[in-house]
Formats: structure tokens, sequence, C-alpha cells
């Protein structure tokens, strides 16, 4: 898949002889200018129970509205992933986070608004805070960041057929949960 956003005009200098090459960047050749479509680095993390219940957002925008993702989002400038992590968690369900732990990273494409990104997902753990002994009694206390999340739900994954089952709004949550999994078993 590769970048659908054509410039008319170059950034710099005005030139009309801007393009995007070698699937990375956009090039003038009037001016010399380079523009890198680099990657973004993008954070998801995985709150379960010991009974395997995962929780779950279901998503309020597009892209992919009513399908479930992990809570997570971009990392913002000047920010660290493991913040990022929980901030998003902060942000989207006021869920108060005090430690996330890395589990991996993994290449993925989002398309937004006629755009495709390439960005590094990375993927993270985190306990369920202190007092709660599930997902599910977790997603009745959550605060849904309504511009992002619709509701909160609990979702029981133990094996790849219960993996499959779940319509995610990104197949890397799949990707990601998949070796979640392996390290549980």
């Amino acid at each position: 898949m590769s970048c659908t956003m054509d410039f008319a005009f170059c950034p710099l200098c005005g030139g009309k002889k801007i393009n995007f090459v070698d699937n990375k960047k956009w090039v003038c050749s009037d001016c010399g200018f380079d523009l890198y479509h680099n990657v973004a680095a993008a954070v998801n993390v995985i709150i379960a129970d010991k009974n395997g219940f995962v929780l779950f957002e279901k998503r309020a925008k597009e892209p992919r509205k009513n399908f479930l993702a992990l809570p997570g989002g971009f990392v913002d400038a000047d920010e660290g992933a493991e913040q990022a992590a929980m901030r998003e968690c902060k942000e989207e369900a006021g869920l108060i986070i005090q430690r996330v732990t890395y589990l991996c990273s993994l290449p993925n494409t989002y398309e937004y608004k006629n755009i495709v990104y390439k960005t590094c997902d990375t993927f993270y753990t985190a306990d369920l805070p202190t007092g709660i002994e599930s997902v599910t009694s977790l997603t009745k206390t959550l605060c849904a960041q309504k511009s992002e999340v619709q509701e909160f739900v609990a979702v029981r994954i133990y094996d790849e057929r219960s993996l499959n089952a779940v319509p995610f709004a990104f197949e890397n949550a799949r990707n990601g949960l998949r070796i979640w999994l392996e390290t549980r078993q």
C-alpha cells in the first residue's frame, strides 16, 4: 500500500515538481526539498484479569467506528511510549495506570482521511487497579472519553478461536493479543 496523498506544490519553493518516491518521501526536483513520511509510533494496552477477560473500547469515531480496540493511541511529540500508554488509558477511560510492561512491537498500516500512515505499534500489559478483581467490574467504573469511546467491553480471550471471534477495529490488536496469549500458556 502506498501513500495516497500528493502535493500540488512544494511547501518550500512552491514548485510543481514534487513527487512521492521510494514509498517513503516527497522530493522536489526544483529545489531539492525532502519531506519524509516517517513511521508513527502507537501504543496499545492489554488489561486482563486472571480469567482471561480483556478490556476493550468500542470506538466512537472513524476509522472503524463501532469496532473493538484496545486502549491506546499515538505517541505525542516529546513523549515516551510508556508515558503515552498510561496517558491514553487516563484520557480514554479515566483509568490511572501505575506501570506498564512491554510485550512486543509490530508494524502496521493505518489509513485516515485517505492518507496511509505506516505505524510501529507497541503493546504493553498493565495490571488491574487495586481493589478491582475482574475486567467486567472494571468496565462499570470507567469514564469514557465520548469523542473516542462509546462503551467498554470485557471479552474473554483464551485461544485462537476466541481471538478470531472479536470484531477488531485494527487487525494488529489481534496480532498483539496472539503474542499475549502465548505468554500466558
